[in-house]
């Protein structure tokens, strides 16, 4: 009896609540945004990511494009991209991806990459070669590079950030205590440097975590504080989701009205624009955060 007990509580723990729901990608936008990513051999975080918004953003006729590839060499244990040795560099991927902005129409454009710790400027020449064809072939789209973390190598950062999108984004992922487990090869303290120049540079700067993965109400209070200390101007906060059985298991799904707290509690220390919610990804209403 008692064993039976716990399997029912555990099973009632993976199960999603109501606030999770999200609706299958349906509809023509959608299919057009399909089409032009399959036609143009795009990567796209949405997929690689499993986002649950992809139907959402898609029908909207917007996308976060994935550019070097789409085989990381870190390992972190939240996320659902493939993590290996990259073989591919491909040095058209900037006409491409510019190419594929323009025939979509994108208002909006935000960037992301896997990490690429074996180059030796982690891929910062295609970032800026990439940002410089978008705003050759679509003036008017303004855009987001989510750029990731360089390990310290500050020129390499400066080469990513130089061809000065709208707005740059560096994710922390999770509060300090938890980077161990969740981010192994990553170190909170350089990423929090990383977001300091960046703002530095004169550039707006934002930054997005998850919760869900174990951490208390203090640690939010504190890694709050910490971006708030580094300049950071626009924060995003959303729920943990496990992508696969080899991936860390979500401690607690948040529930909204703390979503909702931790966004005042962002607000009242000063942010521009603070995005906490169930569903939130750091790229989700990105052209609010203009």
């Amino acid at each position: 009896m008692q064993d039976t007990l716990v399997v029912d509580v555990r099973e009632q723990r993976r199960k999603k609540p109501d606030w999770l729901r999200v609706k299958l990608p349906t509809g023509k936008e959608y299919l057009r945004v399909r089409n032009l990513v399959d036609q143009y051999k795009l990567h796209t975080i949405c997929e690689s990511g499993n986002c649950p918004n992809m139907g959402e953003c898609w029908g909207a006729g917007t996308a976060t494009f994935m550019i070097l590839g789409n085989v990381c060499t870190r390992g972190c244990s939240f996320c659902a991209v493939a993590t290996g040795r990259p073989t591919e560099l491909d040095l058209d991927e900037p006409y491409r991806v510019a190419e594929a902005i323009r025939l979509m129409q994108v208002k909006h454009a935000v960037i992301t990459s896997v990490n690429r710790d074996e180059l030796k400027d982690r891929g910062a020449s295609v970032w800026a070669a990439t940002i410089r064809e978008i705003k050759k072939q679509a003036p008017e789209t303004t855009m987001e590079t989510l750029i990731p973390d360089v390990k310290g190598n500050w020129e390499a950062l400066e080469l990513m950030i130089s061809e000065r999108p709208h707005v740059v984004s560096h994710n922390m992922e999770t509060v300090k205590r938890l980077y161990r487990l969740v981010r192994p090869q990553a170190k909170y303290e350089r990423s929090l440097e990383q977001l300091r120049r960046i703002k530095e540079a004169g550039l707006r700067t934002k930054t997005g975590f998850m919760v869900g993965l174990g951490e208390t109400e203090e640690e939010v209070n504190e890694i709050l504080d910490d971006l708030k200390a580094a300049g950071v101007d626009v924060v995003t906060i959303g729920q943990y989701l496990q992508p696969t059985k080899m991936h860390l298991e979500v401690a607690e799904f948040v529930t909204p009205e703390t979503f909702k707290k931790y966004e005042e509690m962002g607000y009242a220390k000063g942010f521009n624009f603070v995005e906490s919610g169930p569903l939130v990804r750091s790229s989700y209403h990105a052209e609010r955060h203009i």
